[in-house]
């Protein structure tokens, strides 16, 4: 293929070729040349032209496929326009010649259509530089015309398309012509030419103007004609035709001179009366009325009224959306009209009046609810308004006339009856649509929307009724808060209207439609008002019997009523379900002779009304059992069951009723049946086995002989069908944007579809998918698909034998009718059976001996060569669920072989696309083809079929069946890849473009194979590169169809290659194809699309975004895209197109394709990105109140500012988006809390201004988030005071999460102040209106989230400020003290939970944050006046911010601490396990009711933790001394104080005691806590469990709590064992730390605890003997810990957890193991290190709870752990710092040592050895290993023997040997070459040679001391080099000095005179020291300041000195003499600023 790639065709290699490559070859050459010739130059061009032109010509002689010869047209077009047009003449006429040709041969035909093609595009691309040429072109081509067939009829009217288009006004001439040939060819036999002849005319229409102005009603008419007979895209096409014809004629100006006086302007009334008359009268023509016509028999064909449905859509599209909202109520009436009583015709029958307003819907739902914005749909939604008043003053009218001669008749009445469904059902789907921003509508009393809403729930049409209902539900849906106060009213009226029947009925509508909303609106109603409606219920049922004439309609109201309730769940329900079973049980006869009597009894009347009455209780249980699942407990079921064998028997008498009593009891007993047939199939079949015989023998008389001859396979099929097999069956099953109207085609004629009246009760279900309304069909259908289901069910339970004998009955049944008649028997009897093979399927049944098989097989083989094609197609499906539950390889081999049989020999289109389609769905549940030779077979029977020209059905069934068979046999099929794609190829260049659906079938087999080939596409040997390349053929050929299908399967298929080979897909030509269709009238289109970029944006997001914009901006006349790319780039185009779009599965894919692109790009267009969301946020301001900015005096400006900031940009031009939809607008700040998020993971740039502006200033192009901080606040601001609660939400949430993002960054400008403190107003003003007492309990509960991060976040210091916000919370704090009694009953009572818990939470934060503040700022104030008075000011204005924060709390805390130990306390009653749930306080607690105790319980989970952790705060600052006196009674509703809950009054103290109050607030804190922490669920989140912990942490840190846990030894072990555990289980540093903290103030309370109770022994006994007290401590006499009762033992497991989790070396059974043996040192992280601190404190402070006997038990273990975690860290750092855990170690040796028990009488001896032998230990560190001595830090490990010598009793460390040993270290160390090293061994000698007690000192004092002096001997003669050797010097000095003081007397002098020698010998002469380093010259000020010091004390010693050594002395007077000159100097210097006098001076006065 590479040699394809020349600008001239290589003939060479082409020659070479097969005829199947050549075709190859040829187009991938076309292909290459058109991406060549616009970017070769022109010079290029025309050198080679004349070869080029010839080889192009020479091309259409060779009869070239479809693709192939648009492509050489193309590039023809292209040369001549880009090179010489001298030959183009030439090529013309050549073109001429060729259509001329006598030839009429099939194989010159290519050739033919080659050059009409060619034609076209010569004159698009070349247009009036041809000349005149067009007349004889176009000409010739209509001449051709007349006898061409379908083919070129199709090839004709593109062409004509295209010449016109290249010609525009120049083609004038021709016009007529042109016009007279697509009339013909717009009602042509072939719908592909129709499509063409639409285009064409479409065309046609924009230069000729007598097509919009005199012809402008026969064009009218001939579309409606076209419509006749058409299909999906014939109907597409037209109505667009249509609609722009007739949008042209309203708009138009008047045009040329010529055409003036016969001109007319037509007026809307006209244009809207030629449509109407298509709607109503169809393609009868005007005048020509028919005889049938006038009888009053022909109705409208219903295509044709579907297509002017599209065509009215058409039409408003065009004119614009402005055009709507000006002429609506126009528009509105006289779409109304269509259906009114004006036009009898339209709505003669009642299917015409469903497929009518079916009409009027869709076209009012495309136009108001698809063009409009919010703004101007609420206009609208006034208006239906405004009609549905006039028409029902008319109605009034007529119902009110008491006067019989004036009386309107009642068909008048209901005649309005369509009328006002329409007008309802618009005014529902709008205010559903709009959600809570419908608000503003129906508070506007001159509207009066509920008002009118309401009145028709009385209209006597019950269908207006029930759609009236509907209404009201939709009303609800969208706005939450209205579905209470709508209940009332309407339950109300119900009870007062009683006795009207229409009211009975409305109403009852009206609270079930209601009901049904409650599930959808998030804060549901209050509970009790299912109490009402079921007693509503009863008593309507009981009242029933007393008044004949409504007892029918109170029957089925009652039951209706409580068929609605189950749906409100199992936590509403169960309250009523005694009563609800006792109706039940009532209902039916107890036993079969009652039954009888009952027959004997009853007329045609009360038959009607029991049957409507049972079959409301059917219809109530059956909603029961699928709604309450959770109440079907088995005790339950047994009192379902015995009502339903008297159900069953009624059943079976139904038809002898029915004889009976004849039609007026037939309906009823058709629901009767439905419902029964429904309950069954949900009920588990156990439960009714006894009935199942005379079930089933029901059923298959339903189905073998049903009521209707209606053919019901459209909807009882395509669910049986696999989605897959549908899409052969055209686009009427697939999903369009038209699927609302189109569906009545579907249908056939005898019904339009579903309606609400045909079955009231599904007014409370759940909609389907896409369904606005639900659309029930009528009983006689309903009940058909019923009983298959049921059918279904029955058939997998019952036994094998009766299976045969069942399945025997069908096969006869269908044998014995004849005709259509026997048509739908089948299609029922398989669409039963198939069914039944799902059930069996799924509950892996099997079916049955081999005779059930064989009659199953002859079932499913009739239907296979059914007529019907979706038969055809269900019986392929169940014949794969046969094999699959037969699955017997033979069985399945068997079936193979019928259908290759059939293949061979059938030459009928039925049997053949039948079995190809069998043999495709065969293996489709048995895992794949296993079998090669089954594959082998099936390949070579679907290639010849696929290859039949003759038949195109066959072909696309065929290769729709290999495409199946491809995905079903894997890595099998490799084999046959290569053959099967180029038989694709061959298809694809070959089969004419009008046979689509061959096509489809074809994409669909070229994706099968890209997914069997996968990876491997990625491969680069010559087959698979050849295979690649075929497969991007294919692609090429199918992106070129005209056909919107074939295009989708072409970028589905480029998707997959992209997914294998991403490499070799052209990512730009992708993308602009992409872009184009993004657009497109076709859903299924779109939907490729935008699932195409949802993938590519996964991996290239900044690459698909470039290549989109680029390609705009070349602007290539043929890419023109809708959206308006250039300006808001690809994201702006989709977030446009999610406002736009309706298909739920889109809008989710668009959103998912825009997340990716967000995340992957955000941070690098960060502008651009918040422009966008700033513009779909920003384009609904306008319409926002701008008012609900505050007003308050001190915001004035504030809200100017904001006023004038929202509308500033409200102008039109500047918006890209106009007024999109609150769903856009949520999805808009979900991104920027996304963006936020993203930015965050992007750097700290983004949260730090200083640092944003300087890379701002390197890089302009640089952008970060702090820097558009502006617009994030303005976005929130926005979205947080919008109408939609939806988008409120958002806001709220987008500002707390920029609260807590930049609350800590710091404005430059104003040293001390934040960035984000100057939008203070903006953040009051977004959070105000939720605190508005309307608004919704959800926004508000968000808003005071936000409240207290504002308040905590620290933004605001000034007092003043914050209590703006602060008011606000305040303000909701007085809601809550009203308690839950005086809550609204406008919702749930759960909400009012959620609200008050909110509000508790947010307080609780504010709280917590003020005392913490609190806290630091004293530890600071200490500190400061620790260090300087200086920052006193500073220090006095951070406390007033903080305790003033504390103030504000201050003056509520007493209200709040109430409130929050009640919700603490409710919080502790919802945790109790079930078991306890009989002991719950049966009218619930403070905060929640016992009823909604479940929808409560996320609430308090929600908030628990900061309630927890505030209330511990408050308790320990009151150090739990304060109680209310009024305490014992709590003002709070009822008393909650927990010992009160389960004892009843009289044994009840009447005022407890401070202490019982404290004892009951510590345990239900405690409590809480443990049982929080014992098993925090997996997804508990750690801000609760740090929370819990912080709590536990306050509550000890006060005496009061700490002596109850530390007197309760069995509260602390158990604590302590829930803190081991979480420490197991959660990895976090932090709750490790802070459960270790926990531990330590735990451990602390006992110590308090012991010391205590020794004290008072100590003072009991007085002068009694000290050996009688009693030991107090842990292990008492003996030493023994008893695990699990031991606070000692649960102590260590804990800190040895900690430990040997962060140094595994700790552990003991490690260290032997070889993993560990290296003895590497780890290093720890810093939380590491944290954590090890924390445990050795802990473990230092146990032995001070052990009695001493005990101590010394747990001592070996502490000194394993403490001197094992020294070993393991002493590493030496750089800086010479000790390590932070070496620190902690010695720190807690030190603790360790010096503990009483280490003297105590009992344990001393014991503690002397163990503390002996922890000392080896670690004089054993230094004789390890060789090796490691290096990395061992000598310094830690002499500090650890220090640390023995200075804190243990003098006998541990005076034995010899260890003193020895010792010694030997110190020496050792003394001689390190490492003067840090030596520096640190001074310091620490120097502390020993200061111990008190002589026997420790004086050893190391005698072997130490004179190495020091002889060490700094040495240094005279080697003077220091750096700062680290000075330092040891003066160390060593100091060390000497310091001996001398503790020296005795008489060694004095001896000592006095080594060090002055050693003094002055570092002393330098004055020469000396200018020239001297620095430390030298320290050195030299530091002897002389030591000399000066010594020289007084010991003057005898001094004087001596000098006297003996002349040298010495004359070097000191001189350093003195040099000294006191340099100070003069400097004290010269620094006169002028007396304040910094040099340090030294003030050494020297001493002298």
């Amino acid at each position: 293929m590479e040699l394809a790639h020349s600008l001239l065709l290589n003939e060479e290699a082409y020659n070479q070729l097969g005829e199947f490559q050549k075709a190859e070859f040829i187009f991938e050459w076309l292909q290459f040349l058109e991406k060549l010739l616009p970017v070769t130059s022109r010079a290029d061009i025309r050198e080679n032209q004349k070869k080029l032109v010839e080889q192009l010509t020479s091309l259409l002689n060779n009869s070239p496929g479809p693709p192939t010869r648009r492509l050489i047209a193309k590039n023809l077009a292209v040369l001549y326009s880009t090179g010489d047009t001298f030959s183009v003449y030439q090529t013309i006429d050549k073109c001429n010649e060729l259509i001329r040709s006598k030839d009429d041969s099939p194989s010159y035909l290519p050739t033919k259509l080659a050059a009409v093609v060619c034609l076209g595009y010569l004159y698009k691309k070349l247009g009036r530089i041809l000349g005149n040429s067009f007349t004889d072109t176009v000409g010739n081509v209509l001449k051709a015309m007349k006898n061409a067939e379908s083919q070129g009829r199709y090839e004709i009217m593109l062409s004509l398309q295209n010449i016109l288009n290249g010609l525009g006004a120049a083609a004038i001439p021709c016009h007529r012509d042109i016009y007279k040939a697509a009339r013909s060819c717009l009602t042509d036999r072939s719908m592909a030419v129709r499509c063409a002849a639409a285009k064409c005319l479409l065309e046609l229409q924009n230069e000729a103007v007598f097509m919009w102005s005199t012809d402008l009603d026969s064009v009218v008419t001939l579309c409606f004609k076209s419509f006749e007979g058409s299909n999906y895209d014939v109907r597409l096409a037209v109505s667009k035709l249509l609609g722009t014809v007739l949008a042209r004629a309203l708009t138009s100006k008047q045009t040329t001179a010529s055409t003036r006086h016969n001109f007319r302007r037509v007026s809307l009334e006209e244009v809207m009366e030629l449509l109407g008359t298509g709607f109503l009268r169809g393609s009868c023509g005007f005048l020509r009325a028919s005889g049938d016509m006038l009888k009053g028999t022909s109705s409208v064909s219903r295509d044709v009224r579907v297509g002017v449905t599209q065509a009215y859509v058409v039409l408003v599209s065009t004119l614009g959306a402005q055009w709507l909202e000006r002429n609506f109520s126009a528009f509105l009436s006289h779409i109304l009209d269509l259906v009114s009583q004006s036009h009898p015709k339209a709505i003669q029958s009642q299917t015409d009046a469903i497929g009518c307003r079916r009409c009027v819907s869709f076209i009012l739902q495309a136009t108001v609810g698809g063009l409009l914005g919010e703004k101007a749909q609420i206009a609208a939604a006034k208006e239906i308004c405004q009609a549905i008043w006039k028409l029902k003053k008319v109605v009034d009218a007529a119902m009110s006339d008491s006067n019989l001669e004036t009386r309107i008749s009642t068909t008048d009445v209901t005649a309005s009856q369509h009328v006002l469904v329409c007008a309802l059902q618009e005014l529902g789907s709008l205010i559903h649509g709009l959600g809570t921003t419908a608000a503003p509508l129906l508070q506007d009393s001159s509207t009066g929307v509920l008002e009118v809403v309401i009145s028709l729930i009385l209209h006597p049409s019950i269908s207006v009724r029930l759609t009236a209902a509907w209404c009201l539900r939709c009303i609800a849906v969208a706005l939450p808060s209205y579905v209470s106060l709508l209940l009332d009213r309407c339950i109300e009226r119900l009870s007062v209207l009683k006795s009207s029947p229409e009211a009975v009925t409305g109403y009852s509508f009206a609270v079930a439609a209601l009901l049904g909303a409650v599930k959808h609106s998030p804060l549901g109603i209050p509970h009790g008002k299912g109490k009402v409606i079921m007693t509503v219920a009863e008593d309507l049922l009981c009242s029933a019997s007393q008044n004949s004439r409504i007892s029918l309609q109170r029957t089925q109201a009652g039951w209706l009523l409580i068929a609605a309730l189950m749906t409100l769940g199992p936590a509403v329900v169960q309250h009523h379900l005694p009563r609800m079973l006792l109706l039940w049980k009532c209902i039916f006869p107890s036993s079969p002779k009652d039954l009888e009597t009952e027959k004997t009894r009853g007329d045609s009347f009360t038959w009607q009304v029991t049957l409507e009455g049972r079959a409301g209780a059917l219809c109530a249980i059956k909603s029961f059992v699928s709604h309450c699942a959770g109440l079907l407990t088995d005790e339950v079921v047994q009192r379902l069951l015995p009502p339903l064998p008297s159900a069953v028997d009624l059943l079976t008498q139904l038809s002898s009723i029915n004889k009976s009593y004849g039609n007026s009891v037939k309906t009823s007993s058709t629901v009767y049946r439905h419902k029964l047939y429904e309950l069954l199939a949900v009920l588990p079949p156990k439960t009714y086995e006894g009935s199942f015989c005379p079930v089933l023998k029901e059923l298959v008389a339903d189905l073998t002989v049903p009521d209707s001859q209606i053919d019901a396979s459209t909807f009882l099929l395509p669910p049986l069908c696999h989605e897959n097999d549908l899409l052969l069956l055209g686009p009427l099953l697939q999903e369009t944007d038209h699927r609302f109207i189109e569906e009545q085609l579907l249908l056939g004629n005898s019904i339009a579809g579903g309606s609400l009246e045909y079955d009231p009760y599904s007014i409370y279900e759940k909609v389907a998918k896409g369904d606005s309304v639900p659309k029930p069909l009528p009983p006689v259908l309903s009940v058909i698909s019923a009983a298959t289901r049921l059918f279904g069910v029955m058939f997998s339970h019952v036994a094998e034998s009766h299976r045969l004998q069942v399945l025997e009955q069908l096969l006869n049944s269908i044998k014995q009718t004849k005709g259509s008649r026997q048509q739908i028997v089948q299609l029922n009897v398989v669409s039963a059976f198939s069914t039944s093979l799902k059930h069996l399927a799924n509950c892996k049944g099997s079916l049955g001996p081999e005779e059930v098989r064989r009659s199953a097989l002859t079932l499913v083989m009739g239907a296979l060569e059914s007529n019907n094609p979706l038969l055809r197609c269900a019986a392929a499906e169940c014949l794969a669920r046969l094999a699959q539950v037969v699955s017997d390889s033979a069985f399945t081999a068997g079936l193979a072989q019928v259908s290759f049989d059939k293949l061979k020999s059938a030459r009928d289109v039925v049997s053949r696309t039948g079995h190809s389609l069998a043999l495709g769905c065969l293996y489709r549940y048995l895992g794949g083809i296993g079998s090669t030779q089954h594959l082998n077979a099936c390949v070579g029977i679907l290639y010849t079929l696929s290859q039949d020209s003759t038949s195109p059905d066959v072909q696309a069934w065929a290769l729709h069946s290999l495409s199946l068979i491809v995905d079903l046999a894997g890595p099998l099929y490799h084999v046959h890849v290569e053959p099967t794609l180029s038989l694709v190829l061959t298809l694809l260049l070959t089969v004419p473009p009008t046979y689509a659906e061959v096509h489809q079938s074809l994409g669909r087999c070229l994706n099968a194979l890209i997914t069997t080939l996968g990876p491997e596409l990625q491969g680069s040997s010559t087959t698979v590169s050849a295979l690649r390349t075929s497969c991007l053929l294919g692609c090429a050929v199918m992106q070129d169809n005209p056909d919107c299908l074939v295009q989708a399967q072409a970028i589905s298929c480029l998707q997959q290659l992209h997914m294998f080979a991403p490499r070799h897909v052209n990512l730009s030509s992708l993308v602009s194809c992409l872009c184009v269709n993004l657009c497109s009238s076709y859903l299924l289109l779109r939907r490729a699309v935008v699932a195409c970029l949802r993938q590519l944006v996964q991996r290239e997001a900044a690459e698909v975004s470039e290549y989109a914009v680029a390609l705009v901006k070349e602007s290539r006349e043929d890419f023109t895209p809708d959206v308006n790319i250039r300006e808001i780039g690809l994201e702006g185009a989709l977030l446009g197109l999610l406002d736009k779009e309706l298909d739920q599965r889109l809008c989710q894919d668009i959103k998912e394709t825009l997340t990716h692109m967000l995340t992957s790009m955000a941070v690098e267009k960060l502008s651009f990105w918040l422009k966008l969301c700033k513009d779909v946020l920003a384009a609904s301001a306008d319409f926002n109140t701008v008012a609900s900015v505050d007003t308050t005096q001190e915001e004035e400006t504030a809200k100017a500012d904001d006023a004038s900031v929202l509308t500033s940009d409200s102008d039109e031009r500047f918006h890209p988006f106009s007024n999109p939809r609150w769903s856009t607008r949520v999805f808009a700040a979900e991104c920027v809390c996304k963006i936020i998020s993203q930015c965050e993971n992007a750097g700290s740039a983004h949260f730090d201004i200083t640092l944003a502006q300087e890379r701002k200033q390197r890089d302009s192009r640089d952008d970060f988030l702090v820097l558009h901080l502006a617009d994030l606040i303005r976005m929130a601001f926005m979205a947080a005071t919008d109408h939609s609660d939806q988008l409120r939400l958002s806001g709220l949430q987008t500002l707390l999460i920029v609260v807590r993002k930049f609350a800590a960054v710091p404005e430059p400008e104003f040293p001390g102040h934040v960035i984000l403190e100057q939008y203070q107003a903006n953040v009051g003003a977004a959070l105000r209106p939720a605190f508005a007492p309307e608004t919704p309990p959800d926004v508000t509960a968000k808003a005071c989230q936000v409240c207290s991060a504002w308040i905590a976040s620290g933004v605001v210091s000034d007092l003043n400020d914050l209590r703006r916000v602060h008011q606000l919370l305040v303000s909701s704090l007085v809601k809550v003290q009203a308690g839950k009694e005086a809550q609204s009953q406008q919702y749930n009572e759960s909400t009012s939970t959620m609200e008050i818990l909110a509000v508790l939470k947010a307080w609780a934060e504010v709280y917590i944050v003020a005392v913490e503040k609190q806290k630091n700022q004293c530890d600071a104030h200490n500190h400061c006046l620790k260090t300087a008075h200086s920052a006193e000011e500073s220090y006095r204005d951070v406390t007033s911010s903080a305790s003033g924060l504390l103030d504000l709390v201050q003056a509520d805390l007493g209200t709040l601490s109430k409130l929050w130990l009640a919700a603490l306390q409710d919080f502790a009653l919802l945790t109790l396990p079930s078991e306890y749930a009989s002991q719950l306080p049966a009218e619930g607690g403070t905060f929640y009711t016992a009823e909604t105790i479940e929808n409560a319980r996320p609430h308090y989970y929600n908030s628990w933790a900061l309630i927890l952790y505030a209330t511990a705060l408050w308790l320990t600052s009151t150090g739990f001394v304060i109680v209310d006196p009024d305490e014992g009674v709590t003002n709070l509703s009822r008393p909650v104080t927990p010992t009160t809950m389960c004892q009843d009054s009289s044994t009840r103290p009447l005022v407890k005691s401070p202490e019982d109050v404290n004892t009951d607030r510590f345990h239900l804190i405690l409590g809480i806590s443990v049982e929080f922490l014992c098993s925090p669920r997996s997804d508990a989140a750690m801000e609760n469990i740090i929370a819990c912990l912080r709590a536990l942490q306050t509550l000890f840190d006060v005496p009061w709590p700490r002596s109850k846990i530390g007197g309760d030894q069995e509260l602390g072990v158990e604590l302590l064992n829930v803190l081991h555990r979480l420490i197991l289980t959660r990895e976090s540093p932090d709750i490790q730390l802070a459960a270790l903290e926990v531990v330590r103030l735990i451990l602390f309370a006992a110590q308090e605890h012991v010391k205590e109770k020794r004290r008072s022994a100590e003072v009991d006994d007085g002068a009694a003997e000290k050996e009688t007290l009693p030991e107090f401590g842990e292990g008492k006499d003996t030493g023994g810990l008893v695990p699990g009762k031991s606070l000692v033992f649960a102590t260590l497991e804990l800190c040895v957890c900690i430990l040997v989790r962060q140094l595994p070396q700790l552990n003991p059974k490690l260290t032997c193991s070889p993993a560990v043996q290296s003895g590497k040192h780890l290093l720890l992280s810093e939380d590491g290190i944290r954590l090890v601190a924390a445990a050795l404190v802990i473990l230092s402070d146990v032995p001070a709870i052990c009695s001493p006997e005990g101590s010394v038990s747990v001592l070996p273990t502490i000194l394993y752990l403490i001197v094992g975690v020294l070993k393991e860290t002493a590493v030496k750092l750089q800086d010479g710092q000790l390590p932070l855990t070496v620190a902690a170690s010695l720190q807690a040796l030190k603790g360790l040592l010096s503990s009483p028990m280490a003297r105590a009488e009992k344990s001393r001896t014991a503690w002397t050895d163990l503390l002996r032998s922890a000392l080896v230990t670690v004089l054993d560190c230094w004789d390890q290993v060789d090796g490691l001595i290096q990395e061992l830090d000598e310094v830690s490990l002499l500090t650890a023997v220090t640390v023995f010598v200075m804190s243990t009793s003098p006998e541990v460390t005076t034995i010899e040997c260890l003193q020895n040993r010792c010694i030997e270290k110190f020496k050792i160390t003394l001689d390190s070459k490492d003067p840090l090293v030596q520096y640190k061994c001074y310091q620490l000698l120097h502390s020993i040679f200061q111990h008190p007690n002589k026997t420790v000192s004086y050893p190391y004092i005698h072997s130490l001391a004179p190495s020091i002096v002889g060490k700094l001997q040495e240094a005279e003669k080697a003077k220091p080099e750096n700062a680290a050797e000075l330092q040891v010097i003066q160390e060593g000095i100091k060390v000497v000095t310091a001996l001398t003081a503790t020296a005795e007397e008489e060694h004095r002098p001896h000592l006095v005179a080594c060090l002055l020698p050693i003094l002055i010998s570092f002393l330098l002469d004055e020469n000396a020291l200018f020239s001297a380093t620095n430390s030298a010259k320290n050195l030299h000020e530091f002897a002389l300041q030591n000399l000066m010091q010594i020289g007084p004390q010991y003057s005898s010693v001094f004087k001596k000195l000098m006297a003996s050594s002349p040298t010495m002395k004359a070097r000191l007077e001189s350093a003195v003499k040099g000294n006191q000159e340099s100070i003069k100097v400097k004290t010269a210097k620094h006169a002028k600023n007396p304040g910094k006098s040099s340090s030294i001076q003030l050494k020297t006065n001493f002298l």
